[in-house]
C-alpha cells in the first residue's frame, strides 16, 4: 500500500518521532511498509509509543539529541524525505524561559538543515510549524497569506524563525520544503495541553476546576487522525520550491465548553469552575492567543476535509486520554 506517493524505494526521517504526532505518523508510514527512521532524544515523547515496531527491520530508532551534530549526521544519512516534528510543544514555558524553544526549536531547525546540507541532500521536508506564527490575526478564518505575521509568543516566533530557514535552505540547496502551519492537534498519547490538564486537575479535585483565563478563548481543534491523513496527502501533491499549508477545521470551540465535555466524559457532577480572568484581556496567559481559527481552503482544493469538527474531535479525545490514563 503507498502513502503519499512513497514507495519501497524511499527512506523516511522523522524527527520527533517518539512524539504525540509524530508517533501516529510512525504508525501510517509503517503500516503502508515504509522504511522509516527515527530520532527522538526521549525527553517529550515515550518509547512506549514506537515499541510496537521496534523489531521491525523497516524501522530503526536512533536515542539522539538534535543539538549534537554528530547524532543528526547519522539521522540524515539516506533519507530523501524528512518530517521535522521535533520541537518543545509547551507555548507557555517561553514566557519564564525563553531559552528552551530558542534551543529545542530554531537552533535544533538549524542544526537539521546544515545535516541536510552537509550530510543529506533530501528531496523533501515536511515541517511542522503551529497557527501561532499569525499572533492576534486581524482576519479570522487565517489565510496563508496573511500579514504581516506577529507571533505574540515566543514558541509562535520560534516557528517562524524556522520556517525563514527553512526557505532559505531550500532556496539554496534545491529541496522541496511544505511549511504546515498546525491548529491544537489533539487524541490519543497526548501529554499536553487543555483536554490532558483538565482530566489531570479533576483527577487530583473533582469537585472543582481552575481555568486559566476567562474561559472565552475560542480556538480551532483538529483530530490527529484527520492531520495524518493531510500528511499524506501534501506529500503526494507537492509541487515543488517551498509550499505553506494550514490545517485545522473549519469550526472553533470555546474552553469553558471543553471544560463542560472533559467533566461529562469523566462522569463528573456538580464541578465548580473556578476562572482566573487570565491577562490582556482574559487570555490564558501571556503570549496565549485568544482567537483562532485558520482558513483551510488551500488544503481542501487539494481534496482534504477534516472528519471531525473541533467538538466532536475534543470529546473523542477526552475519551481516548482518560482511558489511557486510568493505566498510568
Amino acid at each position: 500500500m503507498r502513502w503519499g506517493g512513497l514507495g519501497d524505494e524511499d527512506r523516511i526521517l522523522v524527527t520527533g518521532g517518539a512524539g504525540f504526532i509524530g508517533s501516529h505518523l510512525i504508525d501510517a508510514l509503517m503500516n503502508s511498509g515504509l522504511n522509516v527512521r527515527v530520532i527522538d532524544n526521549l525527553s517529550g515523547g515515550s518509547i512506549d509509543n514506537i515499541k510496537r515496531w521496534m523489531n521491525n527491520p523497516s524501522f530503526e530508532f536512533l536515542r539522539g539529541d538534535m543539538l549534537r551534530m554528530e547524532d543528526l549526521h547519522r539521522a540524515v544519512k539516506d533519507c530523501n524525505v524528512i518530517f521535522h516534528l521535533a520541537a518543545n510543544p509547551e507555548v507557555k514555558i517561553g514566557a519564564s524561559n525563553p531559552n528552551v524553544h530558542f534551543e529545542q526549536n530554531v537552533l535544533a531547525t538549524y542544526n537539521l538543515l546544515e545535516s541536510m546540507r552537509l550530510y543529506g541532500r533530501p528531496e523533501l521536508l515536511v515541517f511542522t510549524s503551529s497557527s501561532t506564527v499569525y499572533g492576534d490575526a486581524a482576519e479570522i478564518p487565517t489565510p496563508e497569506d496573511y500579514a504581516p505575521l506577529k507571533p505574540i509568543s515566543i514558541y509562535g516566533a520560534s516557528k517562524l524563525a524556522s520556517e525563514a530557514l527553512i526557505c532559505s535552505y531550500a532556496y539554496n540547496y534545491g529541496f522541496k520544503a511544505v511549511i504546515c502551519r498546525l491548529a491544537n492537534i489533539i487524541g490519543p498519547r497526548s501529554r499536553h495541553g487543555v483536554i490532558y490538564d483538565f482530566i489531570e486537575k479533576l483527577r487530583r479535585n473533582p469537585h472543582e476546576l481552575e481555568i486559566l483565563g476567562d474561559g472565552r478563548q475560542r480556538k480551532s481543534y483538529l483530530y490527529i487522525d484527520d492531520l495524518i491523513s493531510a500528511f499524506s496527502l501534501l506529500i503526494e501533491k507537492c509541487k515543488g520550491g517551498v509550499e505553506f499549508f494550514n490545517i485545522g477545521s473549519e469550526d472553533w470551540i470555546e474552553v469553558w465548553r471543553i471544560a463542560e465535555i472533559v467533566v461529562g466524559e469523566m462522569g463528573l457532577t456538580n464541578v465548580s469552575f473556578h476562572f482566573t480572568g487570565g491577562v490582556d484581556g482574559g487570555r490564558g496567559w501571556r503570549g496565549d492567543v485568544k482567537y483562532m481559527r485558520l482558513s483551510i481552503d488551500r488544503l481542501k482544493s487539494l481534496g482534504w476535509r477534516p472528519k471531525l469538527n473541533s467538538e466532536e474531535a475534543v470529546r473523542r479525545t477526552a475519551k481516548e486520554i482518560i482511558k489511557e490514563t486510568c493505566k498510568d
